[in-house]
């Protein structure tokens, strides 16, 4: 008599379908043909390049840098080289890549959010003519890496005021002394952008620290359970001298970091939302798969009263972003618009990866299952660029018109 036991296949994040399951309302219809096409190449390289090879480098905590070619062939973010006249994406597909990369992985997405959102998008808003051409042409290319270094050990939420690394001028160079924590892809970048407090104005000024660069170390943060593909690093500078050459020329205040995040607050709302269709399309697959009691699990009332509850919570979530992304485009939005998408979007997030997870029972906690790599991943994404509590005091400033920050 045989004893084995027979399971459905493990789920992964992608059914047979070429579109999201979770799309219910089909928001992607909103994209070009073109755009599409820019979707399904992504799609269709996430699939086959990152799906299969994802959860060995989550389990053993290693980033695969054989995807940066990958990357560079798809050729997504070569608008952003100053010689070339392809035009910049609309903020809606700039979205649903976004998406798109979360639902395969979130610590690839954060890995790429990282370097094309917030040292690219740094180097974007803030650097002179000059300062781009230098930089993001490699940068569009990925044969130089970005990261972004602002958080500090002491300082998350209460950065914008409490900055403890500073920058002293020194003839034709700046000095840069302190630390910075959780700063992704900082164990290998090329280009690292530093936020640091002029010691004579008390101004926040931002600044590129080339790799390799004496006084600049960065050691990569062990032991995580969330996001462990991401290499996060502790970076110390200790009498670091930066030409004033790369001193980003438009980054004057903390108003200019904040403008920074406040692009990529939304990238991270949009991540959340490529996590929790990932959620739903693994428990659907599960539900259909899974026999318990001589039928597929998926045909009793209460495993269908989750998928629902998950589908709308990714429903309601992806029509904030399209319409966040449409106030984007005409150049209207605000901070607190961003703000209320970040908060929303990650409690609904952790919803769904917690229903998921439910769903598949004792499965769920397997990583060959995929969902608690999505459980786990999702607590980061909860927590960076922004807290729910301070993103939820910048929507009730404006709303009220009362700040009840510290």
């Amino acid at each position: 008599m045989s004893l084995a036991v027979t399971l459905p296949a493990p789920p992964g994040p992608y059914l047979d379908s070429g579109l999201l399951p979770g799309d219910f309302y089909s928001y992607q219809d909103l994209l070009s043909a073109p755009e599409r096409e820019v979707v399904g190449r992504l799609r269709d390289f996430l699939r086959t390049e990152v799906a299969p090879i994802v959860n060995d480098h989550w389990a053993r905590a290693e980033f695969p840098f054989q995807l940066f070619e990958g990357f560079a062939k798809l050729e997504l973010l070569t608008w952003a080289d100053p010689q070339s006249a392809e035009p910049k994406p609309s903020n809606l597909l700039q979205g649903i890549m976004a998406l798109e990369l979360a639902h395969a992985d979130p610590s690839i997405a954060t890995g790429f959010g990282v370097h094309s959102g917030l040292a690219m998008g740094s180097i974007l808003a803030c650097a002179d003519e000059e300062q781009q051409r230098r930089w993001l042409p490699a940068m569009s290319r990925w044969e130089q890496i970005g990261a972004f270094g602002l958080t500090e050990p002491h300082g998350g939420s209460d950065v914008a005021g409490g900055l403890e690394t500073t920058a002293r001028r020194d003839g034709d160079e700046w000095v840069l002394n302190g630390a910075k924590r959780w700063i992704g892809n900082a164990t290998f970048a090329d280009l690292v952008v530093v936020w640091a407090r002029d010691v004579d104005t008390n101004h926040v000024l931002g600044f590129v620290v080339e790799g390799g660069t004496p006084g600049y170390s960065a050691t990569k943060i062990e032991d995580k359970d969330a996001l462990r593909i991401v290499q996060n690093a502790d970076i110390v500078l200790e009498d670091c001298r930066v030409p004033e050459a790369n001193r980003l020329q438009h980054a004057n205040s903390f108003k200019d970091t904040a403008r920074v995040l406040r692009s990529t607050r939304s990238g991270v709302a949009w991540s959340a939302v490529g996590v929790m269709l990932a959620a739903y399309e693994i428990a659907l697959q599960y539900a259909k798969e899974r026999e318990q009691f001589g039928r597929p699990i998926g045909q009793f009332q209460l495993v269908q009263d989750l998928l629902v509850k998950m589908l709308g919570n990714a429903t309601a979530s992806l029509g904030m972003m399209v319409r966040l992304a449409q106030l984007q485009d005409a150049g209207v939005y605000k901070d607190e618009h961003s703000a209320l998408a970040k908060a929303y979007t990650t409690v609904r997030m952790r919803e769904n990866v917690g229903w998921a997870r439910e769903l598949l029972g004792g499965n769920g906690i397997v990583l060959d299952y995929n969902i608690a790599r999505f459980v786990a991943d999702a607590e980061a994404i909860y927590s960076y660029e922004g807290t729910r509590e301070i993103n939820t005091l910048i929507v009730g400033r404006a709303v009220t018109g009362l700040g009840a920050f510290v």
